[in-house]
């Protein structure tokens, strides 16, 4: 069987799971992208550093987590699978020729191999954990290389749709300590949220989507800072959220 996650078990009390839909870069040998080797340490890859500091976070608040396996490349787990970017055929101005040209059949069969798969074990783990909290981890890069003109000050940044409750306390909480904390920015939540649209808004469960600039997280102190912070702001979220009706 295809993997397309690694599953890290954690306390089933903790109230919490964490996924990351971009912790790898891993492309499967039967399939050949046809990019340069350098493209899979990037961005349009991988959020680079988020796999360490998934580990590092899961560890910190003994939580489940559930980190993809396969590249953004390969298929994005974070778009729904109607929209043309989920197997990208170019990210930030560079072409992936392997991606283009796919028939309706390879695009369903890569679907099937990886997407579905994926979400329906995401989708299985919330039905077990009943969590009181989902948690996403992405990065970002400090610079698009297709628009160099746009500036991203921000230190990290809390991505939400139309359910906020999660996000406005982590927001507080992240500028509390003092961080350049973006609200929906660099982008917005409203128009990239699939993960959390699908498995956090259609349940009502409340969720926080931390978007947080690669850089700061490019080696082991800058990681172990961040996992940190970031444990700190979902136990007090968390705390601070009013217990769900049963």
């Amino acid at each position: 069987m295809e993997k397309v996650a690694d599953v890290l078990p954690g306390k089933l009390d903790s109230r919490l799971l964490l996924v990351a839909d971009h912790a790898a870069n891993h492309v499967p040998a039967d399939i050949d992208l046809a990019v340069p080797a350098h493209f899979l340490n990037d961005h349009i890859a991988v959020d680079l550093g988020v796999d360490a500091l998934a580990r590092a976070v899961s560890k910190r608040l003994d939580c489940p987590a559930i980190l993809a396996a396969v590249s953004r490349l390969v298929v994005d787990l974070n778009r729904d699978t109607h929209e043309a970017g989920v197997i990208p055929e170019s990210s930030d101005g560079h072409a992936i020729p392997g991606n283009q040209g796919l028939s309706t059949a390879q695009r369903e069969d890569r679907l099937a191999r990886f997407w579905h798969p994926y979400h329906a074990l995401v989708g299985a783990e919330l039905d077990r954990l009943r969590p009181r909290l989902m948690f996403t981890l992405h990065s970002f890069t400090p610079q698009l290389a297709s628009r160099p003109e746009e500036k991203r000050p921000w230190e990290v940044g809390i991505l939400h749709n139309r359910d906020d409750r999660a996000a406005a306390l982590a927001i507080a909480a992240l500028r509390k300590r003092g961080l350049v904390t973006g609200d929906n920015e660099p982008y917005s939540g409203r128009e990239l949220n699939a993960s959390m649209n699908r498995h956090a808004e259609a349940r009502s469960l409340p969720y926080v989507n931390f978007e947080i600039r690669q850089d700061l997280i490019a080696e082991p102190a800058g990681i172990a800072s961040w996992a940190g912070r970031v444990a700190e702001v979902v136990e007090e979220v968390l705390a601070a959220l009013p217990e769900a009706k049963q």
